[in-house]
């Protein structure tokens, strides 16, 4: 298994998500993140995708709650389809607004931080949309790697609230269970992974 992705491919996604040069008007976040609550791992199920994750598939974010009050953070996927190889970004997220929990720094490298807003969150904390300001990439995630279209459709309509042009959307095939995926042991644990989840591109 890959432990870490190439220093390229994280180096490509600081570069992708630190640029930007309009200023479009504030995105509102959620009022409130309980950081305990939202901690664990996320299905990536859309995004409008970094270079680096353009082809991504069995996405799956993870968060860990440092003593220091930072969160250690694992993205791991799989690049071109479900047997392709393992991708995995570690950056550190910094919570900047401590008032609600929902403005991040997401930390590759030292010194720079790129934008992490968390913009909706439900009640359960099963389904949350992390955007920047710039709306040029978001990430729908899940607690789970199926979910019915008619919930889709909601999500992504929440993102069209926010400005964002959804027609830049991306499906991302998910596919479970993936044993040598970092995630695998604690998403068969906590019972999430099921034996078919959704291809909605039919990759692999």
């Amino acid at each position: 298994m890959t432990a870490v992705a190439p220093t390229r491919i994280a180096l490509a996604t600081l570069v992708a998500l630190l640029a930007g040069c309009s200023t479009p008007p504030p995105l509102p976040t959620a009022q409130l993140v309980e950081l305990d609550r939202f901690m664990g791992d996320w299905f990536v199920i859309a995004h409008i995708p970094a270079a680096a994750e353009r082809e991504a598939c069995n996405g799956v974010e993870s968060y860990e709650l440092r003593p220091d009050g930072r969160v250690a953070t694992t993205y791991a996927f799989r690049e071109g389809g479900f047997d392709g190889p393992l991708r995995v970004l570690q950056p550190v997220g910094r919570v900047r607004n401590r008032a609600t929990n929902a403005t991040w720094g997401m930390q590759f490298f030292w010194p720079f931080e790129a934008e992490y807003l968390i913009t909706w969150l439900d009640p359960f904390y099963e389904a949350t949309i992390i955007g920047r300001t710039e709306r040029d990439y978001a990430w729908i995630m899940t607690r789970t790697p199926a979910v019915s279209d008619e919930r889709y459709a909601e999500l992504v309509a929440e993102l069209a609230r926010q400005g964002y042009d959804t027609a830049r959307l991306r499906r991302v095939p998910q596919r479970w269970p993936d044993p040598s995926h970092p995630a695998a042991a604690r998403l068969e644990t906590m019972g999430r992974a099921t034996a078919s989840g959704a291809d909605p591109e039919g990759d692999g």
